[in-house]
Formats: C-alpha cells, sequence, structure tokens
C-alpha cells in the first residue's frame, strides 16, 4: 500500500507542479476573500482578533472545493479511474494520496496567505501563537479528508461542483466551530483552545477512519 500511495501522490504533484490549477484558483479565491473583507469590516486591531479566525477558516473552507473537485475529474479523463479499479491495489491508497496531495496543497495556500493576513487584520497573537500549528493542520486535514471523499461519491453525477458543497459543508461544521472557537482563543488569549483542539483531533480520527472504511464501496460503485 505505501508503494502505491507514493505513486499515486508524486503523480498528483507532479500535474499540480505543471498546470498549477488548484493552487491558482485557491490563492486567487482565498486572496479574494480575505481582501474583500478587510474592506467591508475595517475592522480595528481588538476587533479583528475576534473576526480573524473565522475569516481564515471560511476562506481556507470555499477556497478548497474548487481543488477537490479537480483532483478526482483528473482521473476521470481518458477513463484512468475505471483503469484504477482494475489494478491489484487497495482503494484506500488512492484516497490517502489524494488527500495528503490535497493537504499539502491547502496548507501551502495558508502559508502563503498568512503574511497578508496578518498585514490587512493588523494582527498579533495574545495567547501561545505556537497552538496554531496544531489548530490548522487539524482543520485542514478534516476539510481535505471529508471533501475528497465526498467529491469521490459526487464524481460521476451531473452537477458534481453544486453537490459537493451541499455534502461537505454540513459534515464539516462541527469541525469548522472548533477551527474557529481555537483560533480566536489563541488570537485573544479570552479562553483555552485545548477543548477545541482536542475536538478537532477527534474529529480527524472518526471521519478518517470511516472514509477508508467505506471508500471501497464508494470505488467500485457505477
Amino acid at each position: 500500500m505505501k508503494s502505491t500511495l507514493l505513486t499515486h501522490l508524486a503523480k498528483d504533484l507532479r500535474i499540480e507542479w505543471r498546470s498549477k490549477d488548484a493552487l491558482n484558483s485557491m490563492l486567487f479565491f482565498a486572496l479574494l476573500v480575505v481582501v474583500l473583507f478587510s474592506l467591508a469590516f475595517d475592522p480595528t486591531r481588538e476587533a479583528s482578533r475576534q473576526i480573524a479566525g473565522g475569516i481564515l477558516c471560511v476562506a481556507t473552507l470555499f477556497a478548497s472545493v474548487t481543488a477537490l473537485n479537480q483532483a478526482w475529474a483528473r482521473e476521470i479523463r481518458h477513463q484512468a479511474l475505471d483503469a484504477q479499479r482494475m489494478a491489484p491495489a487497495s482503494p484506500a491508497s488512492l484516497l490517502m494520496a489524494k488527500v495528503i496531495a490535497n493537504f499539502l496543497f491547502v496548507t501551502a495556500v495558508q502559508a502563503l496567505l498568512a503574511p497578508l493576513f496578518i498585514v490587512f487584520y493588523n494582527l498579533r497573537s495574545i495567547g501561545p501563537a505556537w497552538q496554531l500549528a496544531l489548530v490548522l493542520p487539524l482543520g485542514t486535514w478534516a476539510l481535505v479528508m471529508n471533501g475528497t471523499f465526498f467529491a469521490a461519491l459526487s464524481i460521476r453525477t451531473r452537477n458534481r461542483e453544486l453537490l459537493l458543497p451541499l455534502l461537505l459543508f454540513p459534515i464539516f461544521i462541527p469541525a469548522l466551530l472548533a477551527m474557529v472557537q481555537a483560533t480566536t482563543g489563541i488570537l485573544t488569549g479570552d479562553s483555552d483552545p485545548w477543548l477545541w483542539i482536542k475536538m478537532l483531533a477527534g474529529y480527524d480520527v472518526i471521519f478518517t477512519t470511516a472514509s477508508l472504511l467505506l471508500f471501497e464501496t464508494i470505488f467500485n460503485a457505477e
């Protein structure tokens, strides 16, 4: 499984490196959301700490939908997905490769967006900023794991661009809430974010396990 996972991951990273379709679309959309919210609210430093977590999480959520749809759309071309069904490899390795690739893409966009986000919202963390290094990866993993799974579920439908948000957003609400509350708690220093961090970790374990167990059925369905 490990060699198959690495092969699929290398393929996805190589394709994205050549085209940069997902990265460009995610970065443009996320930057647009951040700039529009900064112009709409014109927050003070104190107010920015209250809303920055929500804006960052929502920008990441909406920007990621495009990349999540593209991940499986590439496999449909030239019947590549049908060929992978016949390959003697675990479907879970294909899912994990897609999830890891999407995780890296979203993380790269967040890293590029972070300096601009700090400048636009004049941010300075009152709480321990190192905890953001736990919150953002855990929240991003929850997003891309569910998003990649539901993108595979909706890939053969006519309106997959519409169906994916309808499936993903309600399921992601608990992780989104935990991510926003934890980020806000860190930036403002008003509350302890560890409860929300633990909730995110538990969410990731549950939905990663469920997705891996159910993906073979989704993968082989017509």
